[in-house]
């Protein structure tokens, strides 16, 4: 069965809150010349073997100030090289929010000002419990535990780059024409 690109679903992985992108790719392996060693190495301080553990298609759920420190785009090429489908947070350090974009990583920011959600990363389930997105209606759905939070709906803009799998796809699209 396909998937609609408007309704995406997928495995989750919980972190906490300020996980920067030091803890997503260390520093001292950035100039490895095996990029698997940086696969390797990826949130191995948050979740131990994450890169044994990942699959296609898979969600990080974070809290606030997601991918926060250095603007190295290798911490979300890592993640997307994983397999990594997006990042759910309350909030993204705004370089690592268009990092995600540029390279064409789903980042999604939950809403806050509805005082009836109280959202904690870990509503949404138990690391590899699965969610369900409604890009079309910004929902997410704890497949487990029924919970539906909202969140922040992309820009056309912003959208359009993610369509085409990132900056560079898009714009070569666009030199086409």
């Amino acid at each position: 069965m396909r998937e609609e690109k408007s309704k995406l679903k997928g495995r989750i992985w919980i972190v906490g809150d300020s996980i920067n992108t030091d803890l997503i790719v260390p520093s001292r392996v950035l100039t490895e010349q095996n990029p698997d060693k940086m696969l390797e190495a990826t949130l191995e301080l948050v979740i131990p073997d994450f890169y044994k553990k990942v699959q296609k298609g898979d969600f990080i759920i974070a809290g606030k100030n997601f991918g926060c420190g250095s603007s190295r785009e290798e911490a979300v090429y890592v993640l997307k090289q994983l397999g990594v489908r997006g990042i759910i947070a309350f909030s993204f350090a705004r370089i690592f929010f268009r990092n995600c974009i540029n390279l064409g990583l789903l980042p999604i920011v939950i809403k806050e000002e509805d005082d009836s959600q109280n959202f904690a990363p870990s509503d949404l389930g138990n690391e590899g419990d699965l969610i369900s997105i409604d890009l079309t209606k910004s929902t997410i759905l704890s497949l487990n535990s029924n919970k539906k939070f909202t969140f922040h709906p992309l820009s056309p803009f912003l959208q359009s780059y993610l369509d085409k799998n990132g900056a560079l796809s898009y714009i070569k699209e666009q030199l086409k024409q």
